[in-house]
């Protein structure tokens, strides 16, 4: 069973780097959790490297804007990786027409890549970013869309995999689940983002930059609240896992407001997740 912590300094004895969500472990996206920026500045301050890994569909330098925004500290982290750093390379590599599933705001994201944006019918390759409004839409409401593109044999490349993520005190539905679905329809999807290689050997290549030396994976600890993403990808990569309950999976084993111990084992385990540590928020 993973073992309860109080505080993250407790762990950290036994780690050089930190890897870190941060949709619902640094932030709701509305509001920052200023107990666990400290906990990360507490974790450098101590000779840890922590790597922000986020599945955000933006580029990296367009999250950390959002992050000074929102109040996460500058002294949290030494680098940051994002789905968004990724995927561009599945971009460069993909058809060059491509027609952007997401809000417009997300369009610089082919910047660079030498891929342009052009109407569905004309497109060779679909880039999810996200929804067209996902305060109100889910992923069947593109039903019609996607079949006719899984009809053409359109790939689909997923920029941000997570299903849900919290907005405030709502879960919000994201790339990852029009991925999902476009899969259920027969589309072909192209992902790079948590839980998958890619994201994470970037972190570690960031890590080791920050460090300036080799990184002993025995002592990198993985951070997240995200079961089917941060906690699958952390595993799967030969990690540790710090996990945290409080995020988008809380509903499973809160019991007036907090985390039943018993419960949340009985979630693991129905999950085969077997986190080092968990704790309900970073502090």
């Amino acid at each position: 069973m993973a073992k309860r912590i109080q505080a993250l300094n407790e762990a950290i004895g036994d780690y050089d780097v930190i890897l870190c969500d941060v949709w619902g472990v640094l932030h709701n996206g509305v509001d920052a959790f200023d107990p666990a920026s400290q906990a990360l500045a507490a974790a450098r301050e101590a000779g840890l490297t922590v790597v922000l890994i986020t599945n955000s569909p933006r580029p990296s330098p367009g999250v950390i804007t959002q992050l000074r925004q929102i109040g996460v500290l500058d002294t949290a982290y030494d680098r940051i990786v994002t789905s968004g750093d990724v995927t561009r390379k599945l971009i460069a590599e993909g058809p060059k027409k491509v027609f952007l599933l997401g809000p417009e705001r997300d369009l610089p994201l082919l910047d660079g890549t030498g891929a342009e944006a052009v109407p569905a019918e004309e497109a060779d390759a679909i880039v999810c970013t996200g929804f067209f409004d996902d305060e109100k839409e889910v992923p069947e409401d593109y039903h019609d869309m996607l079949t006719t593109f899984a009809g053409r044999n359109v790939p689909l490349i997923c920029a941000n995999p997570d299903l849900v993520v919290e907005r405030g005190h709502r879960l919000i539905p994201c790339a990852g689940a029009v991925a999902a679905y476009y899969g259920q329809l027969g589309g072909a999807t192209r992902i790079a983002g948590k839980p998958h290689r890619p994201i994470y050997e970037a972190a570690i290549a960031a890590a080791r930059e920050a460090r300036g030396t080799d990184i002993d994976m025995t002592r990198v600890l993985g951070v997240g609240d995200g079961m089917p993403t941060d906690v699958k990808g952390a595993l799967d990569y030969g990690l540790d896992l710090l996990y945290i309950s409080g995020g988008i999976h809380a509903g499973e084993y809160t019991l007036d407001g907090e985390t039943d111990e018993a419960l949340l084992n009985a979630y693991l385990e129905r999950e085969k997740a077997t986190p080092r540590f968990w704790m309900q928020r970073l502090a």
